[in-house]
């Protein structure tokens, strides 16, 4: 049995601890720490039978804990990756590692003088939407691929406070999308452009982010990609992509709670996407984990590696230049 320490009580810390003690048979959460408890967290982590402490150290220096997920704020993801490496912990990280390259670097450099298993949380790659998408392009069904489409909307916008420590859309939100450009097709991007307003809450501008975008990716191996975001989708959780290639395309919609049509005289209507991405993907949150402890366990490579999450941060960085100087940007532009 694997023992797993949390760190970071907030929504996703929660989602990892439940996913583990209720679909994770050859894991086991040990502790999990957080520097503030409400009485409503604290009753949580009696009933799941956890550990509940301030200071994450304590399980940086158990023994008996093999592994940790850093699911804290992210200006604290880098400092604690290096201390978990020189604990020996290995270590599954929320994305992103950091905003700061330099410090994503640097914990790359301690990986490298460890044995420590690295895996950062791009939880959409487990997702069997997209994964039905990945194995059509990569195994040959559609041919070479061409164009590659992803939408990605959310159903409202976050609290103005979450904006202004976020990174930005692109640096958030929209990480997610780039990763999947790489993920889907196989390839490396090579240059951004990006376009993007302020359309659905003023108030999101004056915190210096954007809510609305349109981002254009050339690949390495030839492939054009295109991502559009809004932080407001009334009518749900809206996530969609489509790859085109020289022999077909192949392409995913939105989960919804049922596949159901109901066509009347009055018309033809369905249900909604689900509503948000703990919904959408409970089940992706659930098999990353898997994959995670699978390869602690019998010492094979991590599926999604730090390179993975460096990459995803230098495209965002890319984005957020593209804006500002309205200009495609290289991303060899953005490698220091």
């Amino acid at each position: 049995m694997m023992n797993i320490g949390v760190i970071g009580a907030g929504r996703i810390g929660k989602v990892h601890c439940e996913s583990i003690a209720y679909h994770v048979k050859d894991a086991s959460v040990t502790a999990i720490a957080d520097p503030v408890w409400t009485e409503d967290s604290k009753k949580w982590a009696r009933d799941m039978g956890i550990c509940a402490c301030i200071d994450y150290h304590e399980i940086l220096n158990n023994p008996t804990i093999d592994a940790v997920t850093i699911c804290s704020p992210t200006q604290t993801h880098a400092k604690i990756s290096k201390e978990a490496i020189h604990a020996g912990k290995h270590i599954f990280c929320e994305k992103p590692v950091s905003q700061d390259v330099s410090e994503i670097k640097a914990v790359m450099k301690e990986l490298k003088n460890s044995n420590v298993k690295y895996q950062v949380g791009f939880n959409r790659r487990f997702d069997h939407n997209f994964r039905a998408v990945r194995n059509a392009a990569q195994d040959g069904r559609i041919g070479d691929v061409h164009l590659l489409k992803i939408t990605s909307r959310d159903p409202d916008a976050p609290p103005i406070a979450y904006v202004k420590g976020s990174g930005g859309m692109f640096m958030d939100m929209t990480i997610h999308d780039f990763d999947m450009v790489r993920y889907l097709t196989g390839s490396e991007v090579e240059e951004v452009y990006a376009n993007a307003a302020v359309l659905v809450d003023p108030e999101i501008g004056k915190a210096g982010d954007v809510d609305t975008a349109i981002v254009s990716l050339k690949l390495r191996n030839g492939a054009l990609a295109v991502i559009d975001n809004s932080r407001r989708a009334v009518y749900g959780y809206d996530q969609r992509a489509e790859v085109f290639g020289s022999m077909g395309q192949v392409e995913i919609g939105n989960d919804s709670p049922s596949r159901s049509v109901i066509s009347t005289v009055h018309g033809v209507t369905a249900e909604k996407p689900l509503h948000f991405f703990l919904e959408r993907y409970m089940e992706a949150y659930t098999n990353e984990i898997k994959e995670f402890v699978d390869a602690v366990q019998n010492d094979t490579d991590v599926p999604v590696t730090i390179e993975d999450g460096l990459q995803a941060v230098l495209i965002a960085k890319a984005a957020n230049r593209s804006i500002k100087e309205h200009r495609p940007v290289a991303l060899t532009e953005m490698q220091n």
